[in-house]
C-alpha cells in the first residue's frame, strides 16, 4: 500500500455558539502555535485579530499574516476550493483550522472533510467551545447544542473562572454526558495547550536560523514575571500516556482496543508494528475522536522494530490504558524464525545413505525420519495458519489506509 508522497495536513473544525469564546481560542492558537504555520478559514475576517499582527500582503480573499500563517474568508460553497489553495506546497502550512460560525453546521463541515477528494488533508477533529457561565441559558436558546456536543471529538469548557467549584464539576459531568465519549477540557480565556490539537513543528536548522521574529516570539519575550509556567499550567489540563513495545501488536486485538476507546481519550499518534501481519511496513497511526487512519511506511534498513504510541485525553486511566495495550501484543513473535530453517528437509538423504546399516537400525532410522517429517509438517501447518490469521487480521487495518487511487 503506497502512502501519499507529501505529508497530509490536519484540518481542525472549531465550533461554538456566539459568546462561547471560540474566536478567543482561535487567536490564542495563532499566538501560541508551537512553531506551526496555521491556515485559518473563517466566514468573516473580523474573527481574526489581524490588526495585532503584521499583514504581509493580501491576494483575493486570502490574507497572509506576518507569522507565516494564512487566513481565508469563504462561504461553504468555496470550502473545497480554498482547502485546495491552502494545501498547495507553496503555502507551506502545517495545520488548518476552520472556524465554523456562519459557514455550516459543525457536523456538515465534518461530513464535507471526510468526503473530500483532497489527498493532502487529514481530519483533525471537531472542537466544540462551551461558555460555562452561560451553558444552561445557551441550551434554552439553542437546543441544537446537544446535537453539536454529541458529535464533538473535544469539548472545551471555557470561562470556568466565572463559576464556582461545585458548578464547574456539575457542568463538566453534564457536558461529558451530552458529548458521548468526547474529552472535556476546562479553560479560561480560551487558553488550551496547542499540543492537544497538533504536534509542534520541526523545522530544518537553516530555516529556523533564517526566519524573522514572529509575533509569537515577541509575546514570549514580553512575558510578565511569573508567567513562565503558563504552558505547563495548560498542559496540566490533560494527560499524555506513552506506550512502547518491542513485541508486535496483534492487529485484531489492537483494532478492538481502538474501537472501544474509553471516554475522554481524544487523540492517539505514533507507529505500530504488526509483525507477521506485514513484515515489510511500520504503520503510522492517527486517531482523533472517532476518526482513525493508518499510513504504512517501509521499515528502514537497520531500524528497530517497535510500537510507539502517545495517547492524549482528559480524565483517562493511564495504567489501565497501558495494560490494555500490553494485552494487544503478540508475545515471543515467532515470525523471527528464519525462512531457511523451515525449508530444511530432513528426509533428503541419498538412497544409499543406510548402505551397510543393519536392517533393524535402518527401520529405526526410517521411523525417526518419518517422525521428523511429520513434526516438520505440523510446524509448517501451524506457521501457515498463524500467518493466515495475522493476514486476515490485517484486513481490518487496511480498511483505515488511504487507497492509492486517492493519494497524490
Amino acid at each position: 500500500m503506497t502512502p501519499p508522497r507529501t505529508p497530509q495536513i490536519p484540518v481542525v473544525v472549531l465550533a461554538g455558539f456566539l459568546g462561547s469564546g471560540k474566536t478567543t481560542l482561535l487567536n490564542h492558537l495563532l499566538r501560541n502555535r508551537a512553531g506551526n504555520r496555521i491556515g485559518v478559514i473563517v466566514n468573516d475576517f473580523g474573527a481574526i485579530e489581524i490588526d495585532a499582527m503584521t499583514v504581509a500582503g493580501q491576494v483575493g480573499s486570502t490574507v497572509s499574516l506576518g507569522n507565516g500563517c494564512l487566513c481565508c474568508a469563504v462561504d461553504a460553497s468555496e470550502l473545497d476550493t480554498f482547502l485546495e489553495t491552502l494545501t498547495r506546497p507553496s503555502a507551506r502550512l502545517d495545520v488548518i483550522v476552520i472556524e465554523a460560525s456562519g459557514l455550516a453546521e459543525p457536523q456538515e463541515l465534518v461530513r464535507m472533510l471526510l468526503a473530500s477528494d483532497n489527498p493532502h488533508i487529514l481530519y483533525g477533529g471537531l472542537v466544540e467551545v462551551v461558555d460555562a457561565a452561560e451553558f444552561d441559558r445557551t441550551r434554552e436558546r439553542h437546543p441544537e447544542i446537544d446535537r453539536h456536543l454529541a458529535v464533538a471529538d473535544l469539548v472545551v469548557l471555557n470561562k470556568t473562572d466565572r463559576v464556582d467549584g461545585a458548578e464547574h464539576e456539575r457542568l463538566r459531568a453534564e457536558v461529558a454526558a451530552l458529548g458521548s465519549r468526547a474529552a472535556v477540557i476546562s479553560a479560561v480565556h480560551g487558553r488550551i495547550d496547542p499540543e492537544l490539537l497538533f504536534d509542534p513543528a520541526v523545522r530544518p536548522d537553516a530555516e529556523e536560523k533564517a526566519r524573522q521574529l514572529t509575533f509569537e516570539d515577541l509575546l514570549l519575550d514580553a512575558c510578565e514575571p511569573g508567567e513562565e509556567g503558563h504552558a505547563s499550567h495548560l498542559h496540566a489540563a490533560y494527560e499524555s500516556v506513552a506506550f512502547t513495545s518491542d513485541e508486535p501488536m496483534d492487529p485484531r486485538r489492537f483494532l478492538a482496543f481502538l474501537d472501544s476507546r474509553p471516554e475522554g481519550l481524544y487523540r492517539i499518534k505514533g507507529f505500530a508494528d504488526f509483525g507477521e501481519g506485514d513484515r515489510a511496513n511500520t504503520y503510522a497511526l492517527h486517531a482523533v475522536g472517532r476518526f482513525l487512519r493508518f499510513v504504512p511506511r517501509p521499515w528502514a534498513r537497520g531500524e528497530r522494530r517497535l510500537t510507539q504510541l502517545v495517547l492524549i485525553g482528559s480524565g483517562i486511566d493511564a495504567e489501565s490504558l497501558r495494560k490494555e495495550l500490553a494485552d494487544c501484543r503478540v508475545p515471543g513473535d515467532p515470525g523471527n524464525v528464519p525462512h531457511d530453517a523451515r525449508d530444511a528437509s530432513p528426509g533428503a538423504e541419498p538412497h544409499d545413505a543406510h548402505h551397510g546399516v543393519p536392517h533393524d537400525a535402518r527401520q529405526d532410522a526410517s521411523h525417526d525420519d518419518a517422525s521428523r517429517i511429520a513434526s516438520q509438517d505440523h510446524a509448517d501447518r501451524e506457521r501457515q495458519e498463524r500467518q493466515e490469521y495475522h493476514e486476515r487480521g490485517m484486513w481490518g487495518v487496511l480498511r483505515y489506509v488511504q487507497q492509492p487511487a486517492d493519494a497524490d
